[in-house]
């Protein structure tokens, strides 16, 4: 006990149950498989009975999400009560919100689901693409957390994220704003910060950061939080592997392409082609090749 009330931050004792990373991702599948019908799950769902299954889980889905939603937005109540009557039914209303929007996120990960098939020409279906691709995964939950983050709930859309970025390898905070048919390749090493914002029909590539380039202080020396610190990507721009794109006033014009390895930290206009200089060839002499022969 003394140790907690040395390092009260390391310790959570308020008598009111905390959110599980177990739970929020038992909820992020089941999300998952509501929004795509017949590919997760056991149960063989046909057309006399995709009404129902939608209906079960959407239930079973509202529930557990009321709960989630209670647990993180419950430790910033400053009633003393066990149980807040006021925090269910604000968390209940949070869930019936979000669930309303289920089918906008669809639409938008169809165009995702298109914007990937169109962009990679190892895709053979559809499927393929839902199962098995790390990007349209991570896209996923993004699409899911960044709505619950509009609505500002504290924690689980992060946690949801963080999820996806333990998967794949893809982190993507949940309030980067990204448009319409998003496309990213391989996935792995993919870094979205809080406050980028991207275009319709952007294609990025592996080990690509859109991160801050420096970050304000106090006068105490902690760091100012909030403020656009995350660069801003137009429309039909694609980014090469391990491109790194950085800083809150940074904007990548429409139809652009980034060139891998590119280290950015200024704007460039529309349709502008940047990459790193060339590299050069040497040949060197026999004398020479003999000279590191082992």
């Amino acid at each position: 006990m003394r140790n907690c009330e040395r390092n009260q931050h390391l310790c959570h004792i308020s008598g009111t149950k905390f959110t599980s990373k177990e739970a929020v991702i038992e909820l992020v599948n089941d999300l998952i498989d509501l929004i795509h019908p017949g590919f997760y799950g056991n149960g063989e769902i046909d057309r006399s009975n995709i009404e129902y299954h939608i209906g079960n889980e959407s239930h079973k889905i509202l529930q557990k999400l009321t709960d989630q939603i209670y647990s993180c937005t419950r430790q910033q109540c400053k009633k003393v009560e066990d149980v807040c009557t006021h925090c269910i039914k604000a968390s209940q209303e949070q869930a019936l919100t979000f669930l309303e929007k289920i089918l906008t996120i669809r639409d938008m990960l169809l165009l995702d689901l298109y914007a990937t098939f169109k962009g990679d020409p190892a895709a053979k279906s559809y499927d393929e693409i839902i199962f098995s691709y790390p990007g349209y995964f991570a896209i996923t939950v993004y699409r899911i957390a960044h709505e619950l983050h509009k609505q500002q709930i504290p924690l689980l859309p992060r946690i949801m994220t963080e999820y996806a970025h333990t998967v794949t390898g893809v982190d993507i905070h949940p309030g980067a704003k990204i448009g319409k048919s998003f496309f990213i390749d391989h996935g792995t090493g993919v870094v979205i910060g809080e406050t980028t914002e991207i275009g319709d029909n952007v294609t990025m590539y592996q080990g690509v950061t859109l991160g801050a380039l420096s970050f304000k202080k106090m006068p105490d020396g902690s760091l100012v939080k909030g403020g656009k610190r995350h660069p801003t990507i137009g429309n039909n721009v694609t980014i090469y592997s391990h491109a790194t794109i950085l800083g809150g006033e940074t904007a990548v014009g429409d139809r652009s392409v980034i060139g891998g390895n590119v280290w950015l930290t200024h704007s460039i206009p529309p349709d502008t082609v940047v990459i790193l200089a060339e590299a050069r060839l040497k040949t060197i002499s026999k004398n020479m090749q003999a000279d590191y022969q082992i």
